[in-house]
């Protein structure tokens, strides 16, 4: 049975495309090119210009302008650009592009890991222009028809997926080996397995993709460093696996076969690198059926889709949040493995993503406030350093927090077993900013709640930070069987040294606050200034963890309103119930479910939806806004996973709440008029 391939959509007007580095994948692109709706091939640009002109010529390109990447992203001939460079050149140059006003297909993978490619997302979905990731065989009508497939139950429940894509190499040399160029099989053609499996699991669910609550894997790592050859697992939800195989010294089947209750679906060339895939459907007691896909352009198909794309959003087909969620398994495959690019390494001297010099926008919505001692001005929103999981996220994720005018940050000694401030540290030390930003550190945590465990960790988190003095320093946890006035002892001490310059308690009661400082005054000591207790939008009903302190109850309110003490609330972002990550069938999240799943936190986030489509802004921005509009000083810490979450909660600073607005959030105001 054959299956025609659609005709492109007929749009009037020449799209004029440049490639950025004429490889032999640019070749394959511009080969079929002429079979795409509009596109044309205008320019050609290159770190070799010569190099750029030779492939001009290959095509009979003539008119075509070629040169350098600068001048190709000058011309305003040029409507979008393929990107085909080494992995690690497509992001400057996606970036480059996006700010000369292009639009952008750009070669698998976006870039080597999450961290970067979040922040080219960002950046084309804040310049307006389209970006997508060119894993061609997404864009074929085989690989819709295996979705349409699936999804109408076709085999049934589905139950297993098996993709591989792996070869062979001559030798050990080249961009494959290389280390510094994010060589190896994962990231160059393990992306198209794991982007069919989790496609695939979307559509059985009635979605564009799904993304796998577990991985394990095993591997190869080669000589040279980079994987050779790798097996992964993949677990979603409902019990579904997926096995996916890739590597560059040993030669795969290169196949797909999808198992369900009632049959399987085989696909002898799901990367559509052949010119007669065929998908053969098996059904329990019928004939099995072949179809065959022999006449679609993959190269054609996708860049049709970018052009179409243009201003009416991202291509159905992959979005970028499917880009981002296949970044993260590529992410989590490679640390399964041990691999990690030197680039990447916790020492490494990342770099802001575009090269240049890290600068705050002078459009930022940050507001600040002043906390007496700290000597500089602290942003309202707080960064919490607790959900960074490399050093390249955390450096993509405070590059942006920074440029938007945040400068204060909250970590900890037990966060990530010191990993954490660590990488904070070396954020700081790389980009030159200790006079710029504000560190809130804590420490003495239960079972290490003491006096002399807060010296211990206090030295130990300065040189982890690689510092000599904290901002802030927050006890993270009391112990109410060691007299205060010792705590308050050791600390004055460290604020006399300099190593402290304001310090607090972080899950302490107002009782106990009240206490040390009645015991400082009486004997001329420094007093606790900060206070850092659970506070949000959404009641708790279970704490993350032992010892916590909530300050939501009216008690704690009034208290924090007499003294004027700045409160510093963590999880007041319910740790994402405000994302979209909460919903009431999903209970995949047991923290979440155990925190903060009920009906009144359910109709609280019904209502900051509904308020915040009145102010066009997303809930987690009405969650901040309800902390920032209380009648005392906050200071909430938010812990974004995604510089996306990151902005959504940020809107939240422009936002004034009337206290009719705030008590109605709460539930325990009258119905808005």
């Amino acid at each position: 049975m054959s299956v025609p391939t659609a005709p492109s959509a007929s749009v009037s007007g020449r799209f004029g495309w440049a490639v950025l580095g004429p490889g032999s994948i640019a070749r394959r692109f511009v080969s079929q090119l002429p079979f795409s709706a509009r596109g044309a091939l205008v320019a050609v640009g290159s770190s070799d210009p010569d190099r750029a002109a030779a492939f001009a010529r290959q095509f009979d390109a003539a008119s075509a302008r070629t040169g350098t990447y600068a001048e190709v992203l000058a011309d305003p001939g040029v409507d979008a650009v393929y990107v085909s460079t080494v992995h690690t050149g497509h992001a400057h140059l996606t970036l480059q592009a996006l700010a000369a006003g292009k639009h952008v297909l750009c070669e698998k993978p976006l870039a080597p890991n999450r961290g970067t490619v979040m922040a080219l997302v960002d950046a084309a979905r804040t310049s307006g222009r389209s970006l997508v990731e060119a894993y061609m065989y997404r864009f074929h009508p085989q690989t819709t028809k295996v979705l349409e497939l699936v999804g109408a139950g076709a085999i049934g429940d589905l139950a297993h997926i098996d993709a591989s894509f792996a070869f062979r190499t001559g030798g050990t040399t080249g961009r494959l080996f290389d280390v510094d160029l994010a060589g190896g099989g994962i990231l160059d053609v393990g992306g198209y397995p794991v982007s069919m499996a989790r496609a695939v699991v979307g559509a059985a669910e009635g979605r564009r993709f799904a993304e796998p609550i577990g991985l394990t894997a095993t591997g190869t790592i080669g000589a040279t460093g980079v994987d050779e050859w790798s097996v992964a697992h993949l677990t979603f939800g409902g019990g579904v696996t997926a096995s996916v195989r890739t590597g560059v010294r040993q030669q795969g089947a290169n196949t797909v076969s999808i198992y369900g209750s009632r049959g399987t679906i085989h696909l002898n060339d799901p990367w559509t690198l052949g010119d007669d895939p065929v998908l053969t459907l098996a059904v329990v007691g019928e004939e099995p059926q072949e179809l065959r896909f022999g006449d679609a352009r993959p190269y054609a198909l996708e860049a049709d889709a970018l052009a179409a794309s243009v201003g009416v959003g991202e291509a159905p087909q992959l979005s970028l949040d499917d880009s981002l969620g296949n970044a993260l398994v590529l992410d989590q495959w490679r640390a399964a493995i041990g691999l990690r690019y030197p680039f990447e390494a916790e020492d490494a001297n990342i770099p802001t993503v575009s090269g240049a010099p890290l600068t705050v926008d002078p459009q930022h919505p940050m507001t600040y406030g002043e906390i007496a001692g700290v000597g500089k001005p602290v942003s309202r929103l707080v960064m919490g350093v607790d959900n960074q999981p490399d050093l390249a996220h955390a450096s993509a994720i405070f590059d942006h927090f920074f440029s938007q005018g945040g400068n204060t940050f909250d970590t900890g000694y037990m966060y990530g077993r010191g990993l954490l401030e660590g990488r904070l540290g070396r954020w700081i030390a790389n980009r030159g900013l200790r006079d710029d930003v504000v560190v809130i550190t804590k420490g003495a945590h239960t079972p290490h709640c003491d006096p002399e465990s807060i010296t211990r960790q206090l030295l130990e988190s300065l040189e982890r930070q690689g510092t000599d003095y904290a901002d802030i320093y927050m006890m993270h946890r009391d112990n109410p069987e060691i007299p205060v006035g010792e705590f308050v002892d050791v600390l004055d001490e460290h604020y006399r040294a300099g190593r402290i310059h304001v310090f607090g308690g972080s899950n302490w009661t107002p009782a106990r606050m009240d206490e040390a400082n009645a015991y400082a005054a009486a004997h001329g000591k420094q007093g606790f200034t900060v206070l850092s207790n659970h506070f949000g939008l959404a009641e708790a009903y279970d704490v993350p963890w032992a010892g916590c302190v909530h300050a939501t109850d009216p008690a704690s309110k009034r208290w924090l309103a007499e003294r004027q003490i700045p409160l510093l609330p963590w999880s007041s972002q319910a740790r994402g119930f405000f994302t979209g990550r909460a919903r009431p069938e999903d209970r995949t999240d047991a923290e979440l479910v155990r925190c903060y799943y009920s009906d009144g936190n359910f109709e609280r986030l019904r209502r900051a939806r509904q308020l915040g489509a009145e102010h066009g802004v997303a809930p987690t921005a009405i969650a901040l806004a309800f902390v920032l509009c209380q009648p005392f000083p906050t200071f909430p810490l938010f812990g974004p996973r995604t510089i996306s979450e990151c902005r959504s909660s940020m809107a939240g600073l422009g936002i004034e709440l009337s206290p009719e607005q705030v008590a109605w959030l709460d539930l325990s105001g009258s119905p808005r008029s």
